[in-house]
């Protein structure tokens, strides 16, 4: 056995399982995670910069975001040919949103976490996938699927799955309890045992499970290493921020939950592969910083509050909270990054924007993208009233315009929410539709009479190809200046995800940072106009030095007097760096 593994072991279970036999328990856990021959390292993985470089960006999408007319081949085939064809060099990392059978919320009603959906594919699709990139899966750990197998024993008296979920009183106080959805918290359900309430978070058909019972914990352990087997390198622990429930409180961000992730990190610590840990908790930024923990709790967490922030900020043309966001914002500690992203299957969300952005600019920006086609979900509030929790939009849509109305700016105010993203400290992500400019799906959302799914667009193959192909069209122009910014990114010591990162004070309508290489030697000033008029940038405001020749990466035009005025066109962004042998190749 690894005494340092089982001491680290020991420590977490003692604070989560205190009646439980703790040794046993460790046991337990280390065969879960290693079963059969399989055997931890003697010492732990140490942070470092080297667990991902400037050469690392994401996509997220659906295994069928991409369909095959003829049906010749598993979406996930499809999927991982497209991305081999038409990404080679410019995305490394893909998160592959559930592909698990599911009764609801398009995958995140799991019925099976060890099975992959037929339709999509199977394990041996995901592998390949694994293969070429670094495949991100999502691990649904508070909740399954009301449908799913474990929660049909639990009906039924069937043992272990008697204790596998969390159940509640009506009397008890759950008034403080914080939750995402308007649905009622407690579920009556008719078991062996009569009525019983049971704790959902997420809705009726999204039943919570009980982390208390330490079989829930070995269950989920287990199906992390079924994945890994299967060639997925890095975990979404999705909702994982409600997991642990106590009575009278928030039931979110609770010390057990923080834990459970620390335990986590331990055993992916020790494992021969490097694997990495995201936690999916779309929350104010305090709470959303907390899942770094102490360098031991979450390797990456989402930059949730980038999304509306900056959508503010070029549907007001101004940059001063996302400025003053971005000033209070610690750099990631070694070991340690953000995964900034613009756009997800879910849509803007708005807690995050909580504290940072006023409510009057929150409602201003609100009913602006539903002027565009945009739709709102709601949750409720501690107080019983209903709250916006996210703007439902295609991101392309929501640039039709500003808080003036549409205008022809839509492309280029797009391409400078993604150029922005990509500069930032962290790891960028795009959602499969940002990449080429997807519209609202009215369709599918009369179809399904889902908000979420006006922005989750099925693409026809050959009809997205066609796209890519002709260079008349927006979703070919957008695809192209993307990978082109990207194929320039790679070349960057200066956007590592680690690297250090300082922001602007710019005039009115310009938003800028400066990134620095870890070793010092690289420079860039990143700058975008967020306004539809001309902006004058002059050098000496952003200390570009003298005595040598600066480069804007973008465009490629010099600059060597530090006298310069720059004139930023509407929504124009520039890389101005010092390291001019790094302009990227088209």
């Amino acid at each position: 056995m690894n005494g340092l593994l089982e001491q680290k072991l020991y420590s977490h279970l003692n604070f989560l399982y205190p009646d439980h036999d703790t040794e046993q328990l460790a046991g337990r856990i280390i065969k879960a995670f290693w079963p059969g021959s399989g055997r931890p390292k003697k010492e732990p993985s140490k942070p470092s910069y080297d667990f991902w470089s400037e050469c690392d960006s994401m996509v997220i999408t659906y295994g069928d975001s991409i369909l095959d007319p003829k049906k010749k081949a598993h979406p996930l085939m499809i999927l991982d040919e497209f991305l081999n064809k038409y990404l080679e060099g410019t995305i490394n990392w893909v998160h592959v949103l559930p592909f698990f059978p599911y009764s609801s919320d398009d995958g995140f009603a799991v019925k099976d976490y060890m099975v992959v959906r037929e339709d999509l594919g199977d394990w041996n699709d995901i592998a390949k996938l694994g293969k070429d990139f670094s495949v991100m899966a999502d691990l649904v750990i508070n909740h399954v699927s009301a449908q799913s197998e474990w929660f049909t024993h639990f009906k039924t008296g069937k043992k272990p799955e008697t204790d596998y979920f969390v159940t509640a009183s009506l009397s008890d106080d759950l008034s403080g309890v914080v939750r995402p959805r308007p649905s009622d918290l407690l579920c009556p359900v008719e078991t062996v045992d009569g009525i019983k309430h049971v704790w959902c978070t997420f809705g009726h058909d999204q039943v919570d499970l009980n982390f208390k019972n330490p079989d829930v914990l070995i269950e989920m352990i287990k199906i992390m290493r079924h994945y890994i087997n299967n060639n997925v390198r890095v975990f979404r622990l999705d909702a994982v921020g409600f997991l642990w429930k106590i009575i009278g409180t928030s039931c979110i961000n609770l010390p057990q939950t923080h834990e459970i992730i620390r335990l986590l990190r331990t055993l992916v610590d020790f494992d021969k592969r490097d694997i990495v840990l995201i936690t999916e908790t779309n929350l104010p930024n305090n709470e959303n910083l907390s899942y770094f923990g102490n360098k031991n709790e979450a390797h990456v967490i989402y930059n949730f509050s980038f999304p509306p922030l900056i959508t503010h900020a070029l549907l007001s043309g101004q940059a001063r909270y996302l400025r003053r966001w971005m000033m209070t914002m610690p750099p990631a500690q070694i070991g340690t990054t953000y995964l900034n992203f613009t756009a997800s299957h879910d849509g803007i969300g708005l807690r995050p924007a909580e504290g940072l952005l006023p409510e009057e600019e929150i409602n201003k920006m609100i009913g602006t993208i539903q002027g565009f086609g945009g739709e709102v979900s709601m949750r409720k509030g501690r107080d019983g009233q209903l709250k916006p929790y996210e703007i439902n939009v295609s991101l392309f849509d929501a640039m039709k315009g500003t808080f003036t109305g549409k205008d022809r700016s839509q492309e280029r105010r797009f391409l400078a929410s993604q150029t922005i993203m990509m500069a930032l400290e962290g790891i960028p992500a795009f959602y499969i539709h940002s990449l080429f400019a997807t519209h609202n799906d009215y369709e599918k959302f009369d179809e399904t009479g889902q908000k979420r799914s006006i922005n989750r667009h099925q693409w026809d193959s050959d009809e997205l190809k066609g796209y890519l192909k002709a260079e008349d069209n927006v979703h070919y122009r957008v695809f192209e200046e993307i990978k082109r910014l990207l194929k320039i990114r790679v070349k960057q010591p200066a956007f590592h995800p680690n690297a250090t990162q300082f922001t602007l004070h710019l005039g009115a309508g310009l938003f800028g940072f400066w990134r620095e290489s870890v070793d010092r030697q690289q420079s860039i000033f990143c700058i975008t106009n967020l306004t539809k008029k001309t902006k004058k940038l002059p050098l000496y405001e952003i200390n570009v030095y003298g005595g040598q020749c600066w480069v804007d990466l973008i465009s490629g035009h010099e600059y060597c007097n530090n006298e310069d005025i720059v004139d930023l066109k509407p929504y124009q962004s520039v890389w101005i760096t010092n390291t001019i042998s790094s302009v990227g190749d088209d």
